[in-house]
């Protein structure tokens, strides 16, 4: 549910919605679907070599996006080096349509990082052609390509990859609240035995410019718990990740976009 805010940063915009599963920005190509054949790991070296080269140039662009345009802070990052040495998940609030396709590998750099994204992801004018490049793991359609889905999402993680999850799927730009999501998000971590962080995204006022001030929190490790079945495995870890980010998205304290449920009449 949306947190209570000081609303003296006057809302620019009110947006309705029926419920948390919709999507209040659309890609060009919303019903994109992935080609025949698309490859989600990449043995070719040349391949390779050319999308790191493309992800180091860039990062500075990253950078600059994120520290001068959104002007982020980042609180508690240092959480982060207990699993330096392995691969591990980040789960975060989905609320900056470009910042969230960029952050995360500044934040947890030098590490790759590999977005799960939806298959619209990739209809998105230019940026949408190089997401692959830049560590976009596109959600498979068939339970077939979901084999080499989960195959190259393993071997990213023995890389020491970080796997970015956004597990309310859908990008609400400035929400100030983090949605309910689904259980089904944390099948990834406890099919791999992998640890779990999660950053959360929230937004103070300022007396500087139009937009509020981004803070991100980070939290962690969690781990799944390896004494019980799957589901529960799941549950406990979605409980605990989810009840972490509710408890740092507090520290919202103005809206941007409101965001306000439709009633049927």
């Amino acid at each position: 549910m949306p947190v209570k805010v000081n609303l003296k940063m006057e809302s620019r915009k009110t947006v309705y919605y029926r419920t948390y599963d919709e999507d209040v920005v659309a890609s060009r190509d919303q019903d994109l679907r992935l080609p025949t054949g698309y490859h989600w790991y990449h043995e070719n070296p040349i391949y390779r070599a050319f999308a790191g080269l493309v992800y180091v140039l860039f990062v500075p662009v990253a950078w600059f996006y994120v520290k001068c345009v959104l002007r982020v802070r980042v609180v508690n990052r240092s959480v982060l080096k207990e699993c330096r040495d392995s691969g591990y998940f980040l789960y975060g609030n989905h609320t900056q349509p470009v910042g969230d396709a960029f952050a995360p590998g500044l934040y947890v750099a030098p590490k790759r990082i590999r977005t799960v994204a939806a298959p619209s992801n990739l209809g998105i004018p230019l940026l949408g052609k190089i997401l692959p490049l830049l560590g976009a793991l596109v959600i498979p359609e068939s339970s077939g390509d979901m084999k080499k889905f989960l195959t190259a999402m393993g071997k990213y993680l023995e890389r020491g990859n970080c796997i970015v999850v956004y597990p309310e799927a859908h990008v609400w730009p400035w929400c100030s609240f983090v949605r309910p999501f689904p259980e089904t998000a944390f099948r990834f971590p406890v099919r791999f035995h992998a640890p779990c962080f999660c950053m959360t995204t929230t937004y103070q006022e300022t007396r500087w410019g139009k937009r509020p001030r981004i803070t991100v929190y980070f939290d962690g490790p969690f781990y799944p718990d390896e004494g019980v079945k799957t589901k529960e495995a799941q549950h406990r870890l979605h409980e605990e990740i989810a009840a972490c980010m509710a408890m740092r998205s507090k520290n919202s304290n103005c809206e941007y976009i409101h965001y306000e449920e439709r009633t049927e009449a």
